[in-house]
C-alpha cells in the first residue's frame, strides 16, 4: 500500500451490524417471486428506520444487510426494535413463509477509505450473525460491556466462541427484550471469588461435568434427544452424595464444542469430563461416550452403545453406573438404590418432556406456553408420569414469578397441586419437592417450604438451582447467614451461575444490613434490572440519596407501574420487620 493510500485510511470506533434471512435458499427454491418481494419489503423497513438510530446501510445483498452505527447502544436498540416489527409482520403468515432475520453486532475500530470499510471488527460481527439463532440478536462482549448498564434488556451468555479466521476468542451474548426472561440463563463469571467465610468442602477427586452430547442425525428436529440424554445422565450422577457434579446450565456453555473436554473440565474446576454423541435412526440409537481425566490428560473409558430405542432407560442407568465405577467412587448400596427413577410407561411421553424442557429453559412467556403444551401431551400418553407433572408445575410457578397470568393466586395453587401429585407418584424425584417448596414459600408457608427443599436436596445434593431456591426461602425466613453459605456452594456447582443466584445473595446481605456488600453483589449481575430495588434500598439506608435516586429512575423505567404497597404485600417474608426494613429503604430512596 502506498503512502497516499495509507493517508486516506481512517480509523473509527463504530458498531457493525450484520443481519440475514434464515432459510433464504430454501424459500427461494419454493417461491422465488414471493420471497424476493417479501424480503425487499423488509429491507425497505431497514432503510426507513436506520437513520433514526444514527446508523446507515453499507451494503444490501439479496438476503443480507450490513449496517454501521455511531453508537453500540443505538445499534442494539435498532436491532431489537426491528425484530419486534418483523415479528408483527410474520403474525399473519404461515410458519414456512415467514421472513425471519438473525442479527450479529460488534463494537470496534474499523478502517475507512474512499471505497470500502474493513477490519477484524466487521468480520467478528459477521461471524456472530452466522452463529445467532433465528429471530435473535446476538452481541459481542465488547458491545455487552458498553450497553449492559445502559439498556434495560436481558443478556444471556452463550460462551466464549472461536470463530474461523478470528484470532481472539469472542464472548457472545443473546439479547432478551424482557430482562426477566434472562434471570435464569448462564452468566459470564470470569473472576469468580467465593467469600473466605465459605466453609464448604473442597472439590473432591470425584468431581465431574457431563458436556452436551452432539447430535449426528439428519433430522435436526430430533436434536432435543441429545440434550435430554445429557441432562438425564447429569441428574443421575447428581444423586450420588460422593460426586461433585457441575450443573447443566454451566455445562451447556460448552455446547458448541469449540473447546476440548479437557479444557472445559479445567475451566470448570473439575477432574473428569464425560463427552459423547448421539445418532438416532428409526428405532435404533447409537451413543458414543468417553470419560476423560482432565488432570492427567487421558481417556479412562470409552464405549459405543448400539441399542433399540426402547432400551433407552436401562441404557441411561448402565452408563451412569459405568461412570461411577470408572472413577472409583465409593458409593454405598443405599446410594445405588436411589439411582432408579420411575420411568414413563412409554418412550413417547419421555420425548415430549425432553422437548418441553428445551423450551422452558428459554424463560419467555411464549416458550413456557409451548413447554406446557408438550408436558400436557406427554400426560395424555402417560397420565401417571411424575416428571411431566412436576415440569408442568414449574410452568405455573413461572407464570406467577413473571406475572404472565391475570390470576396469579390460581397459578400458584395449580403449581402446588401438581407438585403434590408428582410427589405422590414418585417420591424419589427431587423435582416435585423443589416445586412444592417454591409454591409453599410464596403462599408464606415457610416451614413447609424449607422442609420440601430439604427433602429435594437429600434426593439430589448437587442441584445448584434447588440450592439457590432454598437459600431464597431461608433468607425470607430470617436465616440469611445460612442462605449465603448455601448460595456460595451453588455457585461452585454452577460456575456460570445465573443472575438469580446473585439477586438472592444481594437480598440476604441486605437483610443482614450489610448494605455495601449488597450493592457490590448486585453490581455483578449480568442483567441488573431486577436487582436495582435492592441497590436503591441499600443506598437509601446509607444516606447516599443521589445514587439511590439514580437507581429509582432505572427501576421506574423498567417497571413504570411499580407500586410499593403491592410489592410489600406479595413479599414472602416470614417477619414483618424484614418487609418494613426493605420498604423503609425504598422510601428513603424516593420510591
Amino acid at each position: 500500500m502506498g503512502d497516499d493510500e495509507q493517508k486516506n485510511l481512517k480509523r473509527r470506533l463504530m458498531a457493525s451490524v450484520f443481519a440475514d434471512v434464515v432459510n433464504y435458499s430454501r424459500m427461494m427454491g419454493q417461491d422465488d417471486v414471493q420471497t424476493t418481494l417479501a424480503v425487499k419489503a423488509r429491507m425497505k423497513l431497514f432503510s426507513e428506520m436506520v437513520k433514526s438510530y444514527s446508523g446507515e446501510i453499507v451494503r444490501l445483498a439479496g438476503d443480507g444487510v450490513f449496517l454501521i452505527f455511531e453508537s453500540a447502544v443505538d445499534a442494539v436498540l435498532f436491532a431489537v426494535e426491528i425484530q419486534k416489527r418483523l415479528h408483527v409482520l410474520n403474525e399473519a403468515v404461515s410458519e414456512d413463509d415467514q421472513i425471519v432475520f438473525r442479527f450479529g453486532i460488534n463494537l470496534g475500530e474499523i478502517l475507512i477509505d474512499e471505497k470500502e470499510l474493513s477490519g477484524d471488527s466487521i468480520n467478528i460481527a459477521s461471524r456472530i450473525e452466522a452463529f445467532a439463532a433465528p429471530g435473535r440478536v446476538c452481541i459481542s462482549g465488547a458491545v455487552y460491556d458498553h450497553v449492559s448498564k445502559k439498556l434495560t434488556y436481558g443478556y444471556e451468555y452463550l460462551g466464549a466462541q472461536e470463530f474461523k479466521n478470528i484470532d481472539d476468542v469472542i464472548d457472545v451474548f443473546q439479547v432478551h427484550e424482557n430482562p426477566t426472561s434472562a434471570t435464569m440463563t448462564p452468566g459470564l463469571r470470569r473472576d469468580r471469588k467465593i467469600s473466605k467465610s465459605f466453609k464448604g468442602d473442597p472439590i473432591k477427586d470425584q468431581s465431574i461435568v457431563v458436556l452436551p452430547f452432539s447430535f449426528q442425525g439428519s433430522d435436526t428436529n430430533e436434536s432435543w434427544f441429545a440434550d435430554g440424554l445429557t441432562e438425564d445422565i447429569t441428574t443421575n450422577l447428581s444423586r450420588f452424595h460422593e460426586f461433585f457434579v457441575i450443573a447443566r446450565g454451566s455445562a451447556y456453555v460448552y455446547s458448541d464444542k469449540s473447546k476440548s473436554s479437557n479444557d472445559a473440565a479445567r475451566e470448570l474446576g473439575v477432574r473428569y469430563a464425560v463427552d459423547g454423541s448421539v445418532r438416532k435412526s428409526g428405532s435404533r440409537i447409537r451413543i458414543s461416550l468417553q470419560l476423560r481425566d482432565a488432570h492427567r490428560d487421558r481417556t479412562i473409558w470409552g464405549e459405543q452403545y448400539n441399542r433399540n430405542i426402547d432400551d433407552l432407560f436401562d441404557l441411561q442407568d448402565e452408563i451412569t453406573q459405568t461412570i461411577v465405577s470408572a472413577t472409583a467412587a465409593q458409593i454405598e448400596a443405599s446410594e445405588r438404590e436411589r439411582l432408579s427413577l420411575i420411568h414413563p410407561s412409554n418412550l413417547e411421553a419421555y420425548g415430549f418432556v425432553l422437548q418441553g424442557q428445551k423450551h422452558i429453559y428459554r424463560y419467555t412467556q411464549a416458550e413456557v406456553r409451548c413447554a406446557r403444551g408438550l408436558f400436557e401431551t406427554a400426560l395424555v400418553s402417560d397420565p401417571r408420569y411424575a416428571r411431566a407433572i412436576a415440569a408442568k408445575s414449574r410452568t405455573y410457578n413461572l407464570d406467577w414469578r413473571y406475572a404472565w397470568t391475570e390470576k396469579p393466586d390460581v397459578a400458584l395453587d395449580d403449581a402446588l397441586t401438581l407438585a403434590r401429585k408428582a410427589i405422590d407418584l414418585d417420591e424419589s424425584d427431587a423435582r416435585g419437592f423443589g416445586e412444592l417448596g417454591f409454591a409453599h414459600l410464596y403462599r408464606k408457608e415457610h416451614d413447609s417450604a424449607i422442609s420440601a427443599y430439604e427433602r429435594a436436596l437429600k434426593l439430589n445434593p448437587n442441584d445448584a438451582d434447588l440450592m439457590s431456591d432454598m437459600a431464597d426461602a431461608l433468607a425470607h425466613s430470617g436465616r440469611s447467614e445460612e442462605a449465603i453459605v448455601l448460595l456460595q456452594k451453588a455457585m461452585c456447582l454452577n460456575p456460570f451461575y445465573p443472575d438469580q443466584y446473585i439477586w438472592h445473595l444481594g437480598g440476604a446481605y441486605f437483610n443482614l444490613k450489610q448494605y455495601d456488600e449488597a450493592i457490590r453483589t448486585i453490581q455483578t449481575m449480568q442483567n441488573p434490572t431486577e436487582g436495582r430495588r435492592i441497590m436503591a434500598a441499600s443506598y437509601g439506608h446509607l444516606g447516599r440519596i443521589d445514587e439511590a435516586r439514580s437507581e429509582v429512575a432505572k427501576v421506574l423505567k423498567a417497571h413504570p407501574d411499580f407500586d410499593i404497597d403491592h410489592w410489600a404485600a406479595v413479599q414472602p417474608d416470614k417477619y414483618q420487620e424484614d418487609v418494613d426494613h426493605f420498604v423503609d429503604g425504598l422510601k428513603r430512596a424516593g420510591l
